[in-house]
């Protein structure tokens, strides 16, 4: 019986896809790496994703895990040697369970984001993991990245709201780690040791999160701004002022705003006069627990000494949750009009806050001065120090002029991360994008016990191979 038969057998034919059927799991969402596969298979439990990873290490397929497909770094696409398994786990979306007396929910790797996020409004709970991708990606790709997103600030990484897993292992063996335990120090972390992993250990399929209280009130704004140093000093005054109040400072820069508003005619700039072309844009969030008003004069009060010490043009506070949604749409459009406007470079980098606008200045420079015309697309969680420093190809390259390009710009930006004591990755995981740029920049004694890992725990290598680690 051949692999395929067997695989058929044991999920059910309607859930094994070949040919065209499964074009749609073989491309990523950039567009940027296109593979094939023996075939897509879509397991309905953890027990049937044991049953394929077994069946997978009995015939030495390698297999590819993947939750939305919304990934930038190539981490769930796979090769172009069509021997792969693609592995979706988009029919593992139930929410098992919530616990409202210990503040967590049991959810499937296939749950949508956004799903989750409403299970635990109905519970008047929050679950504050909030990314633009929200809509379409999944809790198993959010873990298997470690994903931040808006508010990482208050709340942190996917890793710090995560309390227990449930993982398939390269062996097909079940790990049943789905406490809800805030304290549990019997050995080695597993759960931290499979987040994060991309797939390369284990799949992930189940997960028990942590949840929150609803903020009673909440208040956003937009701030206009003249540099990233005034962006940096209203960050401190709004740490001082607001505390753990203070769920999101996100960074933009102002070409990014006029990218969106020309690709999204519908959305407007709340902002008229000089303000509404500025350099820099900071986008606050304030979340309270006593109410509206207590809220609405915290945040006033921190405004309203930025712009006394002149660190802020113009400041719109949204009135209404209409306009608070309006505002953060904003933001989230940034990445559909990056990608409107065609192929770009990305860096997702975490760099100390401390030296953020260096960086910045030091890294524009040198780009234009290497490639003069290319325009530098910036944005992120100023926050917890996580900048997404694209590079768009303006107006003196063409895409494919830009794209050959790309290693040179590499290169670049990621020893600028280094020189300034950085991380080539914050949130987007490693993927097949930057696993050969790890020796480069990773320490070399981590790089040898992350392989060591490897090896321990996915002796077959079957585990998602030609990601994370370097040949």
């Amino acid at each position: 019986m051949t692999f395929l038969n067997e695989l058929e057998q044991r999920i059910g034919q309607q859930h094994v896809l070949t040919g065209q059927s499964m074009q749609q799991y073989l491309e990523d969402w950039r567009g940027r790496y296109t593979g094939t596969a023996v075939a897509v298979a879509r397991p309905a439990s953890t027990e049937e994703v044991a049953l394929v990873v077994r069946l997978c290490a009995e015939h030495r397929v390698p297999i590819v895990p993947q939750g939305g497909n919304t990934g930038l770094c190539g981490g769930a696409t796979p090769d172009n040697s069509a021997t792969a398994l693609v592995l979706s786990l988009e029919r593992l979306n139930k929410i098992r369970s919530v616990d409202i007396d210990n503040d967590t929910m049991v959810v499937e790797a296939g749950c949508i984001l956004q799903n989750v996020q409403q299970a635990a409004r109905d519970h008047q709970r929050l679950f504050p993991l909030s990314l633009a991708a929200e809509g379409s990606c999944t809790i198993g790709g959010n873990l298997a990245t470690n994903a931040g997103g808006t508010q990482v600030l208050r709340y942190g990484n996917a890793r710090d709201l995560t309390l227990g897993l449930e993982v398939v292992t390269a062996q097909g063996e079940i790990l049943h780690g789905l406490h809800g335990l805030r304290k549990d120090n019997t050995g080695y972390d597993l759960r931290n040791l499979f987040i994060g992993s991309e797939g390369t250990l284990g799949i992930i399929t189940a997960a028990t999160i942590k949840l929150y209280p609803q903020p009673v009130a909440s208040c956003t704004a937009l701030l206009a701004l003249n540099t990233i140093e005034d962006a940096v000093q209203v960050l401190a005054l709004a740490r001082q002022g607001l505390a753990a109040s203070l769920t999101g400072f996100e960074l933009i820069a102002g070409n990014c705003l006029q990218a969106v508003l020309h690709c999204y005619p519908d959305q407007r700039m709340p902002f008229q006069g000089p303000a509404e072309k500025a350099a820099w844009y900071a986008l606050l969030e304030l979340s309270d627990s006593e109410s509206l008003e207590h809220a609405r004069e915290r945040f006033e009060t921190v405004i309203g000494q930025a712009l006394e010490q002149e660190l802020v043009q113009d400041a719109v506070i949204a009135e209404t949750i209409a306009q608070s949604k309006a505002l953060w749409h904003l933001r989230e459009s940034i990445p559909l009009a990056e990608k409107a406007y065609g192929k770009s470079i990305k860096h997702d980098v975490s760099i100390s806050v401390s030296v953020m606008s260096q960086f910045v200045h030091e890294t524009d420079k040198a780009l234009q001065e290497a490639f003069p015309g290319l325009e530098n697309v910036t944005f992120g969680h100023l926050g917890d120090g996580n900048l997404h420093y694209n590079v768009a190809r303006g107006t003196a390259f063409t895409e494919e002029e830009l794209l050959k390009r790309q290693d040179e710009i590499y290169t670049l930006v990621h020893d600028s991360v280094h020189r300034f004591h950085g991380s080539i990755s914050a949130e987007h995981g490693v993927g097949q994008l930057k696993r050969q740029l790890l020796p480069r920049y990773k320490d070399p004694v981590a790089l040898s016990l992350m392989k060591q890992i490897k090896t321990a725990l996915d002796p077959l290598g079957i585990m998602n191979p030609g990601k994370v680690l370097p040949d």
